[in-house]
């Protein structure tokens, strides 16, 4: 279970409670009869409001932002990209009425994140801070661009600042990031945590960044305290998708693959994201189902298409899926090549190396596998990679310390690779 693809777009949403003032959810009612709220419930009341504000004034800006911001939180929260642009027809009205508008500054910037358009949003996160530097927002979106972008000691200086300007849920868990992405695995966590505990206005940010700390201890192989985070989220939004997915891998690192084909169709029919799409191919793929297996790597390149005809680009994450799936093989290595150039982060470096290993290109792949690791971000898939690149270039035994790492930092790295890392070890001679 990966956190670090499509970190961004996670991101996002957690910068709309420091920007304006959206109304907070209602807390669980605490009759026993009471069933749990949506966590979106508050965002569809804001968009039904607003929607009818806007229809009464429709060239009001405040009116316009606040619909935006409403529309953004609510892919995260249905996984329709269609609300990428609407948001963005109402932000570019109002900057055309008011260029200087910090908001709707912020917001586009927020948008351009979301759409995985890092060099953009760079800029626009730089305006927005020139129009106030004593907030955060702007900040956040400076920093998540910066971390996509590579630009890792300008986003860690940039992140102090976001602290110490207001130690809250967005900056605790974009130093929890950073941390993660240096190697820093307990201080992740620690920052997590802290994340947790400040809360916010917005409950689905709250339960969103406790099911981010389950996924740091899932990643550093701790599947029981993954899934106490995961549960402590479900039992106050019992359908909260990503809790669900949660759940849905640690039943598969516990080998109960129809568990987790049962989950994960539930997240799907909920929120059919292209990640939890293919986790559930790669699960009916484990469990020996390859027909079912096909059919939802067909939806998830589907879904995928729709992110991508909604001004999402996709190509990194496509290019992983591709490599691991041996899909269209005859474009993949030019989709990494464009991932590279337009989000040049660890992760990107990562997906080339494994596109060109799978490609035949082991010293080049070697090459790349070397900036996947530059961090020294301690990623489980970052190790099993290079140790199959080292294992076929006859680098033994640095293909069997790489192999064991992969393993002894998360032995259920992967449903589709960590099966595929023991067989290799063994076959080197077992850990080193």
């Amino acid at each position: 279970m990966r956190r670090l693809i499509m970190a961004a777009l996670m991101a996002t949403s957690l910068l709309l409670a420091g920007c304006g003032n959206p109304p907070a959810a209602a807390a669980p009612s605490s009759s026993e009869n009471a069933s749990p709220p949506s966590p979106g419930a508050a965002t569809d009341a804001r968009i039904a409001r607003d929607q009818a504000r806007l229809r009464e004034q429709p060239t009001s800006n405040s009116v316009s932002w606040d619909l935006a911001a409403a529309y953004l939180q609510k892919v995260r929260e249905v996984g329709d990209p269609s609300y990428y642009g609407k948001a963005d027809e109402l932000l570019q009205g109002v900057l055309k009425r008011d260029p200087s508008h910090f908001e709707a500054t912020v917001l586009t910037g927020q948008l351009l994140l979301a759409r995985h358009n890092f060099r953009s949003a760079l800029e626009w996160g730089r305006r927005a801070r020139a129009l106030n530097e004593y907030v955060t927002p702007p900040l956040a979106v400076i920093v998540d661009a910066e971390v996509e972008l590579g630009m890792y000691p300008q986003a860690i200086d940039d992140v102090q600042t976001m602290v110490n300007l207001r130690p809250d849920l967005s900056s605790y868990s974009r130093v929890s990031y950073i941390r993660e992405l240096k190697g820093d695995r307990e201080g992740a966590i620690e920052a997590m945590k802290a994340a947790v505990t400040a809360s916010g206005t917005i409950p689905e940010n709250t339960a969103y960044v406790q099911v981010l700390l389950g996924t740091l201890y899932f990643n550093q192989g701790d599947i029981q305290a993954a899934e106490t985070q995961y549960r402590l989220v479900l039992l106050g939004y019992p359908d909260y998708v990503p809790a669900v997915a949660g759940e849905a891998a640690v039943a598969a690192a516990r080998q109960d693959l129809a568990g987790a084909v049962k989950l994960y169709r539930k997240a799907v029919d909920i929120y059919p994201l292209p990640q939890y799409v293919v986790a559930l191919g790669d699960v009916y793929g484990a469990s020996g189902d390859s027909v079912n297996a096909g059919r939802t790597y067909d939806l998830a390149v589907a879904e995928q298409q729709l992110y991508q005809s909604n001004g999402i680009d996709l190509d990194q994450e496509l290019a992983l899926f591709d490599a691991d799936h041996q899909r269209d093989q005859a474009n993949i290595r030019a989709v990494a090549e464009r991932a590279i150039a337009g989000r040049p982060s660890v992760t990107s470096y990562d997906v080339y190396s494994w596109v060109l290993y799978e490609a035949g290109d082991y010293r080049g792949a070697l090459v790349a596998t070397r900036q996947a690791h530059k961090l020294g971000t301690r990623d489980a898939l970052f190790f099993f990679h290079t140790g199959m690149i080292e294992a076929r270039l006859g680098m033994n035994r640095e293909a069997r310390s790489d192999l064991g790492t992969a393993l002894a930092i998360n032995p259920y790295f992967s449903v589709l690779h960590a099966p595929e890392a023991v067989k290799e070890l063994s076959a080197l001679g077992g850990p080193l």
